[in-house]
């Protein structure tokens, strides 16, 4: 690959494949409780990213076990798996409620790793002495959505903080010996390829430490979807996509792990681009281009 991917990168640091099981916290975002906003923000789905996760009602032993169920029939080979707290605000919570979570995660029998997904307005000193005593004991990687580093275009989108919070976020993180991730979208309105480029120099210059790449997609029930349907909003072309993604790559230094160079959303809420909703057309463009 033309990149540090995240499969190599896993099987050099644990010696074998490793699996995400995506599991839920009862837990919510000041973007959708009234803190800082409701509703989420545009492009942010019902489900706060966690179509794809278990029943947050059940505990986290239970949502691990059915995950590993669910990913059995691709699973080859020793394997390992990665406890990936996904929905919503995963930090936006007790401490002592966060701590019990992760520890009972940390202790299944099958799980080497640790990641949560968060905002970079969420992260509390109390928040961050619960992450920095678990990072002690297993791997913990701390997933960022930063978006955009430009200020303007998160405002339309009403992320809710600003781009300095996402850069001493990076810093606390690491401190508490966190692994940083930081999610990107290319394709937001109105913004040009030259601040696309300046979020990924941000999110490298703060000290990230890997990168998630996603274009903007439009999903039933967000906020973008009228202004998608009223031709407010234009969507990315595959081949417009990797073309931004190349030149983020060509910025990224080899350290920085790429975790993920699409996303995919859900496809009975998916409305555009429609590229997306065929995965194994993507993997094959992908490894085709970029191997």
């Amino acid at each position: 690959m033309r990149y540090n991917d995240a499969n190599t990168y896993f099987k050099e640091r644990f010696g074998h494949k490793m699996y995400k099981a995506a599991i839920s916290l009862d837990v919510t975002c000041p973007n959708r409780d009234g803190t800082k906003g409701t509703g989420g923000c545009a492009f942010c789905s019902a489900g706060g990213s966690g179509e794809f996760a278990s029943d947050k009602k059940k505990s986290v032993t239970e949502q691990i076990d059915e995950a590993v169920i669910r990913l059995s029939g691709k699973v080859k080979g020793e394997t390992g798996y990665i406890a990936y707290f996904q929905s919503f605000t995963g930090t936006y919570c007790d401490p002592l409620y966060l701590r019990k979570s992760l520890e009972e995660a940390s202790s299944h029998p099958k799980v080497e790793a640790l990641a949560i997904g968060t905002r970079p307005d969420c992260l509390p000193e109390d928040i961050l002495e619960v992450l920095k005593d678990i990072s002690k004991k297993i791997p913990l990687m701390v997933e960022l959505g930063l978006q955009t580093s430009d200020d303007r275009t998160a405002k339309s989108f009403g992320r809710g903080y600003e781009t300095c919070e996402y850069i001493k976020a990076v810093s606390d993180l690491k401190k508490a010996g966190c692994e940083v991730i930081t999610h990107i979208i290319f394709g937001l309105p109105g913004e040009t390829l030259d601040e696309m480029m300046s979020s990924v120099r941000t999110a490298v210059e703060a000290g990230t430490d890997g990168i998630k790449f996603t274009c903007l997609y439009i999903l039933k029930g967000t906020r973008y979807e009228k202004e998608w349907e009223e031709g407010r909003i234009e969507v990315l072309s595959m081949e417009e996509y990797f073309d931004i993604v190349e030149q983020a790559i060509d910025m990224l230094p080899s350290h920085v792990v790429v975790h993920r160079l699409t996303g995919d959303g859900p496809k009975s809420l998916l409305l555009a681009p429609m590229w997306t909703a065929n995965k194994r057309n993507v993997v094959n463009y992908i490894n085709k281009r970029f191997s």
